[in-house]
């Protein structure tokens, strides 16, 4: 039993002994002091009823019976009268008790059940916010692919009503550009259409990315591989920006299941970015890694962390909504494209930053299995 329990039946003890030697040493001609003591036996009765419930409540008057018995028969004795009054008030001790117990008694078992109504509600509440929260993320994702779809037709319009004529106006202004020297008004004017001719030509290519399904077919492919090749590319452009561009070596070797290419495209989207909002004497570091997952997968992690300038909570918030963009040139395509290629990789692509501090951008792929990658 607990210490408290202890000093709860020390106390009902004390009570009924000292209001016993009040009824044994007071003289019975004070008959007056005698009623108060005999009401007296009920205050431990209750509160054993009410720490102890219908048991305690029982065992208390039980003894106060027991332990008044004897003054009304040795010191009341010959007094039909009083002994008959006194014997009732025992009897009502023992209802007192019994009655004040079951009390508690169904008091506490109601207070259990409504605890447990309670802690039901409670898990209730959090699955059904569990399950508003996962309706909300499938709404996004039913959002973006509604978005993806216009895109996609959006995407084969411009395929046919912009490329072929952009073609012929580049074609035609390099040509015109022929008929001029470096240095004339004419000939920078043309250099412009041509650039912005470019321009207009990679937001269409972006346009058939973001709409151009997965292949099917995917082979076995070296992560390390990719990234290496991704850090080839850009060398130089690292170079001239003075920015420390570092690849940590795999270990183990990861391999998954995808298209190279489009991983390559992927990866090469987050580099560049990473390279131009990181300022000159700056970092980035290419790390991946392996992790466990429920269910007894395994996942690989790969790293892209730069010192540059940081995402502001704002801008986080929509960095993945096409054609949004916080540069000038930029057609805010490129990070909604890298997103669509890794989850059709079965893969997530999420993005930690701290305005000024820098971005890690952290990409996870499923390895592919040992019986499945002979």
């Amino acid at each position: 039993m607990k210490t408290s329990t202890y000093i709860r039946i020390l106390l009902l003890a004390l009570f009924i002994i000292g209001i016993s030697l009040l009824h044994y040493l007071t003289p019975l001609h004070l008959h007056y002091l005698h009623d108060i003591f005999q009401r007296l036996y009920y205050l431990p009765i209750i509160l054993a009823a009410i720490w102890f419930g219908l048991i305690g409540g029982l065992a208390c008057s039980l003894t106060v019976s027991v332990v008044y018995a004897p003054h009304i028969l040795f010191q009341w004795g010959g007094h039909l009268t009083v002994e008959l009054e006194k014997y009732l008030e025992i009897v009502l001790y023992n209802v007192v008790g019994g009655v004040t117990g079951l009390l508690v008694q169904r008091e506490r078992e109601r207070s259990v059940e409504l605890q447990k109504t309670a802690d039901g509600l409670e898990l209730s509440f959090k699955k059904l916010q569990a399950q508003s929260e996962q309706i909300i993320a499938i709404e996004a994702n039913l959002r973006r692919a509604e978005k993806l779809s216009t895109l996609g037709e959006m995407a084969a319009v411009l395929a046919h009503e912009i490329r072929n004529p952009l073609g012929s106006i580049r074609g035609t202004a390099e040509i015109l550009r022929d008929d001029y020297r470096p240095g004339d008004p004419k000939y920078e004017f043309i250099e412009i259409q041509i650039k912005e001719t470019e321009r207009l030509n990679r937001v269409v290519e972006d346009f058939l990315r973001m709409a151009r399904p997965l292949p099917a077919e995917m082979s076995r492919c070296r992560v390390q591989d990719e990234l290496e090749t991704v850090v080839m590319l850009v060398a130089n452009d690292a170079g001239k920006r003075q920015i420390s561009l570092h690849l940590e070596p795999a270990v183990p070797e990861v391999i998954v299941k995808g298209d190279g290419e489009k991983l390559r495209q992927a990866f090469l989207n987050i580099v560049i970015n990473a390279l131009q909002a990181t300022a000159s004497g700056g970092s980035l570091d290419i790390l991946t890694s392996i992790c466990r997952v429920e269910g007894g997968g395994t996942n690989c992690e790969i790293r892209f962390s730069d010192n540059g300038c940081g995402i502001d909570t704002a801008s986080q918030a929509k960095i993945f909504e096409p054609f949004y963009t916080t540069k000038s040139d930029g057609t805010g395509l490129g990070l909604a494209i890298s997103r669509k290629i890794i989850e059709g990789h079965g893969g997530t692509l999420q993005i930690e930053s701290t305005a000024g501090k820098g971005t890690t951008v952290v990409i996870t792929l499923p390895v592919l299995q040992a019986e499945e990658n002979p």
